[in-house]
């Protein structure tokens, strides 16, 4: 971000900048550690400006969470339409989790730095969890079209607990992330994702 002085605070793009500003800060350090005024400082903007748009960093950390749950979501319906039914399930778990990279400072706040920081933090996983399995489930039944009601929720919850631990396994670039390289990490799990949905029938 490159201007000449401190942002002022009303613009609406001004928000959007606060949380770019926080994640990039709450991805590297402890959401305890960073104050307003480091937001404000990396969004070269005066914390009164931040203060303007969020009453607390927690509000900040709130907000940025729901912006990567829903982005995350978005996804996962798009790969979920677009997906052709009967095919191999991997390809978009592998999609999806390619995404999660593009977006590493957002899903490591979600996924790692903000674990335990609140109740709000918590509830806001707890919902997107709940959110993600649906539309995983919506995906297995495009994929295998004679699955029962109770086998797509089971073979859901496995790609989730597949999904959240691969997506920590590489925001925090692992011992089996880093042995196995990227792009063999991502065959890896679409693999084992197509094992988890078990074969088309």
């Amino acid at each position: 971000m490159t201007t000449s002085g401190p942002r002022a605070a009303h613009r609406p793009s001004r928000k959007q900048w606060v949380i770019e500003a926080a994640t990039e800060l709450f991805a590297t350090q402890s959401p305890d550690e960073v104050t307003v005024a480091d937001i404000a400082s990396r969004a070269e903007m005066t914390s009164a400006a931040v203060y303007y748009h969020f009453s607390s960093k927690d509000q900040i950390l709130a907000e940025a969470m729901r912006a990567f749950a829903a982005a995350l979501r978005e996804r996962l319906q798009a790969l979920t339409e677009a997906h052709e039914p009967g095919s191999d399930i991997g390809a978009p778990v592998t999609v999806l989790l390619a995404w999660m990279g593009e977006h590493r400072s957002a899903a490591t706040v979600f996924f790692v730095s903000s674990a335990g920081m609140s109740q709000e933090a918590e509830s806001l996983r707890h919902q997107s969890r709940t959110e993600v399995l649906d539309e995983l489930v919506r995906l297995i039944r495009k994929a295998r079209a004679s699955v029962s009601d109770a086998e797509a929720a089971v073979i859901g919850l496995g790609l989730l607990a597949l999904l959240e631990t691969a997506a920590v396994s590489q925001v925090r670039s692992d011992d089996v992330y880093r042995s196995l390289g990227h792009r063999s990490f991502g065959r890896e799990v679409g693999a084992l994702a197509e094992r988890i949905a078990g074969p088309v029938r």
